[in-house]
């Protein structure tokens, strides 16, 4: 879904390109190879920072991985483009402290999923040059209308631009009682929609 919003969205090449939560790389290896993109991809993951060096390689292409907390691993940095892909799965117990090893690291997001999504939006105007879009991917049990406003709210303009619905994955589907009674999920809901939010800066 992001490779193909940011397809829509166009980008000139040698554009500079941001992936936070990089995980494998993959997107930016894509954004690379198809777009022509200069990518950086950060990750707080040591094991994803190194496959997406690995990845990167092994598709012929540079691709600067480096590892950090989000926007802290390129402080000063802007860019043309950033996506993301964060946690953003509601944690199984009722907190927002975020899991510091292990695979729910990659997913866990505290009692509403919005620890990191909520990071990212307010901190992405200091890292978008001028024109710069974000597009920035998450469920609907998130909340993507709160998504827009903060957005918004650190003054970037912001609307969804994709809809992917179906099922809920098996990591929310096998929390829905503590959703549903934190207020996530509707009595019985088990449906979600993958949307894509984007961010523009002003030129």
């Amino acid at each position: 879904m992001l490779a193909a919003a940011l397809r829509e969205q166009g980008l000139p090449p040698g554009a500079t390109l941001l992936d936070l939560c990089t995980g494998t790389g993959a997107l930016a290896v894509w954004a690379t190879l198809r777009l022509g993109a200069e990518a950086t991809a950060v990750d707080v993951s040591r094991r994803a920072v190194l496959v997406a060096r690995t990845n990167a390689r092994l598709n012929g292409v540079r691709v600067h991985a480096v590892r950090g907390d989000l926007f802290g691993a390129v402080a000063g940095r802007r860019y043309d483009a950033i996506v993301a892909n964060p946690p953003y799965v509601p944690a199984a117990e009722d907190t927002d402290e975020l899991p510091t090893r292990g695979l729910r690291r990659a997913s866990d997001a505290g009692r509403d999923g919005r620890v990191v999504l909520d990071r990212i939006c307010a901190q992405a105007p200091h890292h978008l040059q001028a024109g710069g879009r974000m597009l920035l991917v998450h469920s609907s049990v998130n909340g993507a209308q709160a998504t827009v406003e903060r957005l918004a709210a650190a003054g970037l303009e912001a609307d969804v631009v994709a809809h992917h619905p179906g099922p809920l994955g098996p990591l929310m589907a096998s929390r829905a009682a503590a959703l549903e009674a934190r207020g996530l999920l509707r009595p019985g809901q088990r449906d979600e929609e993958v949307v894509v939010v984007r961010a523009r800066r002003s030129p």
